[in-house]
C-alpha cells in the first residue's frame, strides 16, 4: 500500500502541475455527446496519468473518464477523473478536482481528491484515518435532519421521480447549498457539512471519496444504501458524516 500511496501522490502533483498553469486562462471548450464540456487540460491530465500509472504497474487497469477502460478486469485498476467539475474550472471557481481512486477487486481501498488551486489534498486509504495535507480529518455527528447542512453540485440533476425525493430532503435540513462538486466531499470529511446527495453520476465521479468519507467517520453509498465498488453501476449516491442521519435520509430517498 506505501507504494500505492507514493504513486497516488505522485499522480496528483502531476494533475496540479498541468492544472494550475490553465486555471483561469482562455482555452477552448469542446461539448461531449452528452453535453457536457471537455477541454484539452482534462485530456493532457489523463494521458499523463495514465502513462504513469502503465509505468509503475503495467498490469493494472484504468478507467477514465475521457479515455474509457483499459483491462477493467484486472485486479488493481485505477479511476481517474482528471477534473471533476470541468464547468467550475472554465468559470474559474475552486471547486473542482482531481479525483483518484485505487480499487482491489472493484473495491475502492485509496482514494485522493486534489483541488490545485488552494492546494488542498485529501487523502483516504481503507482502514486508515483521512487526512488533508497530512493532518488527519473527522467528519462531525448530526443526527438530527433539521440541523443538517446539505450539499449537491446541482438541482437540475435530480429528474423526475428522484427531484421528488430529494425535494424531501431539500425541505427537512437547515440548509442547501449548490455547485460544491468535488469539494462537497473534502467538507463533509473535514466536519463542515453534513450531508452530500447527488444523482446522475458515474463510478469516476465518487469513488474516490468512498476511502475519504469512510476514512474520517463518515458513510457513503447509493440511494438503497448499498456500497459502492466499480461493478456496483450506481448513479445516485449519499455521503454523510453522521450514521444515524445517513440511516434517515435513506427512508425519506
Amino acid at each position: 500500500m506505501d507504494e500505492f500511496i507514493t504513486l497516488a501522490n505522485q499522480l496528483a502533483d502531476s494533475a496540479r502541475n498541468i492544472v494550475l498553469p490553465n486555471y483561469r486562462q482562455r482555452i477552448a471548450v469542446e461539448n461531449k455527446p452528452d453535453q457536457t464540456p471537455v477541454t484539452a487540460v482534462d485530456r493532457a491530465v489523463e494521458t499523463e496519468l495514465r502513462r504513469l500509472i502503465g509505468l509503475a504497474y503495467p498490469d493494472h487497469g484504468v478507467i477514465g473518464e475521457e479515455a474509457g477502460d483499459y483491462q477493467p478486469d484486472a485486479e488493481y485498476v485505477w479511476i481517474i477523473d482528471p477534473i471533476d467539475g470541468t464547468k467550475a474550472f472554465l468559470c474559474g471557481i475552486p471547486v473542482f478536482g482531481t479525483l483518484i481512486a485505487l480499487t482491489h477487486r472493484g473495491t475502492p481501498i485509496l482514494g485522493v481528491i486534489d483541488q490545485p488551486v488552494n492546494r488542498e489534498r485529501w487523502f483516504g486509504v481503507q482502514g486508515q484515518p483521512t487526512t488533508l495535507n497530512g493532518t488527519q480529518v473527522t467528519s462531525r455527528t448530526c443526527p438530527d435532519l433539521s440541523l443538517a447542512t446539505l450539499c449537491a453540485t446541482a438541482p437540475e440533476m435530480f429528474a423526475g421521480q428522484d427531484a421528488d425525493r430529494f425535494q424531501r430532503i431539500t425541505g427537512a435540513v437547515k440548509m442547501t447549498r449548490y455547485g460544491t462538486d468535488c469539494y462537497a466531499y473534502g467538507l463533509l470529511a473535514c466536519g463542515f457539512i453534513d450531508l452530500v446527495v447527488e444523482a446522475d453520476l458515474s463510478p469516476y465521479d465518487y469513488l474516490a471519496h468512498v476511502p475519504i468519507v469512510e476514512g474520517s467517520g463518515g458513510i457513503i453509498t447509493d440511494w438503497t444504501g448499498q456500497a459502492l465498488t466499480m461493478h456496483s453501476h450506481a448513479s445516485r449516491v449519499v455521503a454523510a458524516g453522521d450514521k444515524t442521519l445517513h440511516g434517515k435520509v435513506l427512508g425519506m430517498l
